[in-house]
């Protein structure tokens, strides 16, 4: 539990209750627009056994989910997002429409909610007519936003998690029916890692499995790396030292999405153990108790660089590179590695001091036995770990130790997720318009397009 970090007894034991060491995020789910300012909670769903009302104004059509809940959707608006083969390809699922014929004043002829969605006629001759599923316009409404459902429940989790940590084996990743990668992907997506076990010792199975993900990203240390510590690259990861819990690739203006460890062999030593931490889990922390350090930590730049590699000289072409990154609010990256750290030229003078302190709170949470899972890894399981999510690291050894693995990049797995989930885990719009408007096995209506 956090609660040695705590700074108080009633501040610990509320951390306890809020962020425990297998504890879950969880966010309301609503699905459906508000008529007020703000998002439609859970229970103000409207219900939709009959179809909302419709109508046209000067601007907008105006639905009504029911008596006091409304959407409203530019006139420009609807007509470019018709899903007719004429504007939109069936196939390629690209725009056929061309957005700048469309007047700017253009405005329907005629609305009417039919139980299948909203039909819509155009002013064209021949009359052009658009068909909207409700489904659609409730997830996609903007006026007023509705709070979507996250794609995922992510789970934070602490030390604790050693008791039942997420595993498949390597029968169920690399079999044909792609169900246990599913199974695979959505356990990295859920704690941020995963384990394969009954992998075979070799680095051919290893990059096998790798590439059941997607592409193996290549980076100055190779494609698929196969490495004992004799300093072949310029980096420590390369050498028989401890490494402190470390996001790789923070150099990167992309860093990698997924690193793939398999230990291969370590015969004549002992130690090399791995430790992982989940990041979003000790960030939930921290901005629980150390607010202030939370939001230096997000919002000041920290420079980093990759200079071991005499024909390499890595530093990131943006200076978005805080610590712990957010969008729309929601923390979704934690880009962290103190040893690649480059001089600190950009911070003003009254944040000097605030930010060592900030990281130094950091630092001490990472490290606190409540949040590190340490385990020794041994020939024949494999680990993925989210590279935004879960810091890693090890343990000092002595002895030959060969690791192998590889890099994946976050759209390559997020792409796998994607299409599995199509398959295994549908989203309601998809199920609600697979049916009718799918061809090559996906809907032109996907929540994604």
């Amino acid at each position: 539990m956090f609660c040695r970090c705590a700074e108080g007894n009633a501040i610990a034991n509320a951390g306890k209750a809020r962020f425990s060491s297998c504890s879950v995020a969880r966010t309301p789910r609503p699905i459906a627009a508000s008529s007020s300012s703000g998002p439609l909670q859970e229970s103000s769903v409207p219900s939709v056994d009959a179809p909302p009302t419709s109508r046209i104004d000067d601007r907008k059509v105006v639905l009504g989910w029911n008596e006091t809940t409304y959407s409203r959707y530019h006139h420009i608006w609807l007509r470019d997002h018709c899903r007719c083969p004429e504007c939109f390809h069936p196939i390629t699922k690209q725009r056929l429409v061309n957005t700048f014929e469309i007047p700017v004043d253009i405005k329907p002829t005629r609305v009417e909610s039919k139980p299948e969605g909203l039909e819509v006629q155009w002013p064209s001759s021949p009359p052009h007519v658009s068909l909207y599923p409700w489904s659609w316009l409730r997830y996609n409404s903007y006026d007023p936003p509705m709070a979507r459902p996250p794609s995922t429940e992510k789970i934070l989790w602490g030390s604790k998690i050693l008791q039942a940590p997420p595993t498949v084996t390597y029968e169920e990743a690399m079999a044909d029916d792609s169900r246990g990668l599913f199974k695979w992907l959505s356990n990295v997506d859920k704690f941020g890692f995963c384990f394969v076990s009954g992998v075979p010792a070799t680095p051919e199975a290893t990059e096998e499995l790798s590439r059941r993900i997607g592409f193996i990203r290549e980076t100055q240390y190779g494609t698929f790396w196969d490495f004992t510590s004799n300093l072949a690259k310029g980096d420590t990861a390369y050498t028989t030292l401890a490494l402190g819990a470390h996001t790789d690739t923070t150099y990167f203006t992309d860093p990698c999405g997924l690193q793939l460890f398999h230990l291969l062999e370590h015969t004549g030593g002992t130690g090399g153990a791995t430790l992982l931490v989940d990041g979003f889990y000790v960030a939930s922390i921290l901005k629980e108790l150390h607010p202030e350090a939370y939001e230096l930590l997000s919002t000041v730049p920290v420079p980093t660089h990759a200079a071991g590699e005499p024909e390499a000289l890595y530093t990131p072409s943006t200076r978005q590179t805080p610590v712990l990154k957010h969008e729309d609010g929601e923390l979704v990256q934690v880009r962290w590695n103190n040893d690649d750290r480059s001089v600190l030229r950009h911070l003003k003078p009254d944040q000097v001091e605030p930010w060592y302190n900030a990281i130094r709170v950091w630092h001490k949470l990472l490290s606190s036995p409540d949040s590190e899972y340490w385990v020794q890894l041994s020939p024949g399981t494999a680990v993925v770990v989210d590279n935004h999510r879960v810091l890693h690291g090890r343990s000092a050894f002595d002895g030959k130790r060969r690791m192998c693995g590889a890099y994946i990049g976050v759209d390559e797995y997020r792409s796998k997720l994607a299409v599995l989930s199509e398959r295994f885990a549908p989203d309601p719009i998809t199920q609600d318009t697979a049916a009718t408007a799918s061809v090559n096995g996906r809907s032109v209506w996907h929540p994604a397009l």
